[in-house]
């Protein structure tokens, strides 16, 4: 949990900085809107390297092993949000700032790509079968306690400085600082052991030479039911995380400090229901529950934008906590779920590509069609719709996949896998 706090937290601080100050940082002379819209899209750069980081990580951790794979992405991840905080700005080295901004956010996609899988595996493979969706449940409060760090970070800042401090250094500070976190996490992920279902696998000599090939090859439908199960929870969150913080101070005109306050809050929502959705998967099934939790995020998409347009701030922390909290039913489960599905040997390689597949689709390109939805019609129900119709498609995919609560992810670890 410490790790993909941490991760996720230097992931997330780019897309707050994003939304907040990176179009007139980076992107000056476009104005606002585009260069709030171009801004943005830098974020879901790291949506398109995330696959490959899964590929490209989940070989190392389906060959060498879960820690040192786990090492890697936390020093990738932290030297590359280093640099971005140290990076000077578009007015001092021209074009040359945007760029590098571009590939530094490249190297955090493929570190975040790589991360995920391998750390809900140390808590899947180590747990007993009958509460594994609560012992996978830890690295899954990753994300929301990280967007609601992340917002408090920014929160500080802005309550502590100037606007124009803020805009000139001050965003640089949840960058650089977080160096603290890393060498924290780095402590935390050196004194770990590797997990008992690889050292089986090891011991028995089970391996494959291209792990990527044989989730390939042996579950491709597995992979793409698994991510278009997972789609819906990035597109509400994304939205959550990024857009909306945008949205609330540039379109509905609120305080900065009340958008990032209302940020914990939402964090804080959707913490509370991943804890619930994995622990009851436990009991009634990681399938049903994603089920839930995407049904339910048919009618969260539908009403929650028509709450946040109130242009309030109770109305926008209630919307907003909409978004994150239908989220967390189906986000919890999958951390016991997609490892389930895949044999031990490729299994980093499996899960890994499958969420950050469903990372793709929904969290990489779904904000950017928000932005063209809003200016189009005038109004974020269309983005509301837009989620809701993704939450069908989820909820269709959802239901093709098998329950896979009862599969055991260690006894296979030396077992023939069957085609």
């Amino acid at each position: 949990m410490t790790g993909t706090v941490i991760e996720f937290y230097d992931f997330f601080i780019y897309g707050t900085a994003a939304a907040l100050v990176f179009n007139k940082v980076f992107f000056p002379e476009l104005g606002a809107a585009a260069g709030t819209a171009l801004a943005l899209a830098t974020f879901g750069v790291a949506f398109v390297a995330r696959p490959f980081g899964s590929v490209l990580f989940g070989h190392f951790g389906d060959k060498l092993g879960r820690k040192k794979t786990l090492v890697t992405t936390l020093l990738l991840m932290g030297l590359s949000t280093l640099a971005i905080g140290l990076l000077p700005s578009t007015g001092v080295i021209g074009w040359l700032a945007p760029a590098l901004l571009v590939l530094l956010r490249v190297l955090q996609g493929l570190a975040v790509g790589g991360e995920w899988a391998g750390a809900t595996l140390l808590t899947a493979e180590n747990a007993p079968a009958k509460v594994r969706g609560k012992y996978a449940l830890y690295p899954q409060l990753g994300p929301s306690v990280a967007f609601a760090l992340a917002s408090a970070t920014f929160l500080t800042t802005a309550l502590t400085m100037s606007n124009e401090a803020f805009l000139a250094w001050g965003w640089r500070i949840p960058f650089i600082g977080s160096v603290l976190l890393v060498a924290l996490g780095l402590y935390v992920r050196l004194a770990i052991t590797e997990t008992a279902a690889f050292a089986k696998r090891n011991e028995a000599q089970v391996a494959t030479r291209l792990p990527v090939t044989e989730v390939l090859t042996r579950q491709p439908r597995t992979v793409l039911l698994a991510a278009g199960s997972t789609m819906a929870v990035f597109a509400f969150f994304y939205i959550g995380v990024t857009y909306l913080t945008s949205y609330g101070t540039q379109q509905l005109g609120l305080p900065r400090p009340t958008v990032l306050a209302m940020g914990i809050i939402g964090g804080l929502v959707f913490a509370a229901t991943t804890i619930a959705g994995a622990i009851l998967s436990d009991r009634v099934g990681r399938r049903k529950m994603v089920i839930i939790g995407n049904a339910l995020s048919v009618v969260g998409g539908v009403i929650a934008f028509p709450i946040i347009d109130l242009g309030t701030a109770a109305s926008f922390g209630l919307g907003l906590s909409i978004v994150l909290g239908v989220v967390g039913i189906a986000y919890g489960p999958i951390g016991a779920q997609l490892p389930e599905l895949f044999p031990t040997r490729y299994r980093y390689t499996g899960a890994g590509m499958s969420y950050n597949l469903a990372g793709v689709l929904g969290g990489g390109v779904v904000p950017l069609i928000a932005t063209a939805l809003v200016a189009t019609y005038a109004t974020s129900l269309a983005i509301g719709v837009l989620l809701a119709g993704l939450s069908v498609v989820s909820l269709v995919c959802t239901l093709l996949l098998p329950d896979s609560v009862d599969e055991s992810i260690s006894a296979e670890a030396v077992a023939p896998v069957a085609a």
